[in-house]
């Protein structure tokens, strides 16, 4: 490993630039070539890092051991970082006249689409259950949702490099072009006595998951095609955003048969 050197703070030092941190995300990063420099932090379990490092070396990209403070000063506070961080130029939020291409040729596909979730954290794992489960892309309203940052990065392990996130100025209108395209709107509302397993089928779905506190705004419910919501057992009235979008993706998928296909949205890479 190179020689530990001292960094300016990533908001001097790499300008323009993302830093994804942990494990997971960085061997993405690398694998998709989109890494342009990795930090190993002083004192890192090198075991640990061992793959990373030779992917990064094999593909020319430089790895550096930098001092403690420094890497620290990288990274959210809150961030699990693993003790490595690849920089590299983010993939941003798509327009929202980029979706009919990234629907174009796609058979079936699902679309999860996030009403006002706000929550870095609870977006970054929506992310990751999207793209564990074959959603072909994920869209969310211009205003009232969380951003892209350094925190839904991470905790969506790599996922929000690897699926497409589309932002749209109006949700509810959104919606409506894509029933008129032919998709089936479900949204999900505690209240609903409809499974998934009755409301889902075989063609083109949107998977339309309500904000952590209030759930399904009024003109989002309205253009949704069915409500449903998850059958619980316990006296627990209601789960997390990310773990409801988890349990409802995994139900529509298996109805669909989809769990041992290749997911939708890698067909076109």
């Amino acid at each position: 490993m190179n020689q530990s050197r001292r960094r300016q703070p990533k908001k001097q030092k790499m300008s323009g630039q993302v830093a994804i941190s942990g494990v997971h995300p960085v061997r993405i990063v690398l694998q998709r070539g989109r890494a342009t420099e990795v930090w190993v932090r002083k004192g890192a379990n090198e075991n640990r890092l061992r793959e990373i490092i030779l992917i990064a070396r094999s593909s020319g990209v430089p790895v550096i051991d930098v001092a403690l403070q420094d890497f620290d000063d990288a990274v959210s506070s809150d961030t699990n970082h693993q003790g490595v961080i690849a920089f590299a130029k983010p993939t941003e939020m798509e327009p929202e006249n980029a979706l009919p291409v990234l629907l174009d040729g796609l058979e079936s596909p699902v679309i999860l689409v996030l009403d006002g979730v706000t929550d870095p954290h609870n977006f970054g794992a929506c992310l990751r259950s999207a793209e564990a489960f074959g959603v072909s892309c994920v869209v969310v309203p211009k205003d009232h949702s969380a951003p892209l940052n350094q925190v839904a990065r991470k905790t969506s392990s790599g996922a929000s490099e690897l699926i497409p996130v589309v932002r749209v100025t109006n949700l509810a209108r959104c919606l409506r072009t894509l029933q008129k395209g032919g998709f089936w709107v479900i949204g999900a509302a505690g209240e609903s006595s409809v499974s998934m397993c009755e409301a889902s089928n075989q063609g083109p779905l949107v998977l339309v998951m309500g904000s952590e506190g209030s759930g399904l705004r009024r003109l989002t419910r309205e253009v949704c095609d069915t409500l449903v919501s998850i059958p619980m057992t316990g006296c627990i009235e209601s789960l997390n955003v990310s773990v409801a979008t988890g349990v409802l993706l995994y139900d529509l998928q298996n109805n669909r048969g989809a769990l041992q296909s290749l997911p939708a949205h890698r067909e076109r890479m």
